[in-house]
């Protein structure tokens, strides 16, 4: 079962902040479930969780966007919020004195039967992470990889060759089939989004 919730609110970062549109992805089953990137509006999530349990609040990365939320779900469905620690200097933005539970590579977050796979993929943030389903055939990018390309680059703590790394050694050695859930905008794939490497790198930042 994979559910969305798109919230609304802003990014701020390097002095600048933007109007955005945040993809919240709950994954799992009818009884438990993976909330993923709690931005901006806790109580329309907790809305969408309904009476599920809720084993995890996942964070992609920790741009503000992205974690805003992420305090009050917790208080509300009583769960740990994971994030990869190498994003720390990001989180400390928003969360001075929160504690959270650390990701790292390789580990498996499992709910109602759907076991995701944390591929850590730094260069949009250095803690950015993905989570992959291999059974449900599904990836969760955060922000790594959109339809028609990679995620930002241009402001601090990020890296358009890292992230151009982290994609093509992670994220396009999977399955082409695979359906790539992002952090904003439209859904694609990884068979999609492979044929335009090229491409990205002609384009550079």
């Amino acid at each position: 079962m994979i559910d969305k919730v798109v919230t609304s609110g802003t990014f701020s970062l390097d002095g600048g902040t933007w109007e955005v549109d945040n993809n919240v992805w709950i994954v799992g089953s009818a009884d438990e479930v993976v909330v993923i990137d709690a931005a901006h509006d806790a109580a329309a999530i907790a809305e969408r969780v309904g009476d599920r349990e809720v084993r995890a609040i996942v964070c992609t990365h920790a741009h503000n966007d992205h974690i805003d939320a992420a305090a009050d779900l917790a208080t509300r469905v009583g769960a740990p919020i994971l994030l990869h620690p190498a994003d720390q200097v990001l989180w400390e933005m928003v969360y001075a004195d929160l504690p959270y539970t650390p990701l790292k590579d390789g580990q498996v977050i499992s709910a109602g039967g759907v076991d995701l796979t944390v591929l850590h993929t730094p260069g949009h943030a250095p803690g950015a992470v993905c989570l992959y389903g291999a059974e449900i055939g599904a990836l969760f990018s955060g922000d790594t990889l959109f339809r028609g390309g990679p995620g930002a680059t241009g402001r601090s703590f990020s890296s358009f060759d890292t992230i151009i790394e982290s994609i093509k050694g992670k994220l396009l050695t999977l399955p082409p089939e695979t359906a790539v859930y992002t952090g904003h905008g439209d859904s694609t794939s990884i068979g999609e989004e492979a044929g335009h490497l090229e491409e990205w790198l002609a384009r550079g930042h």
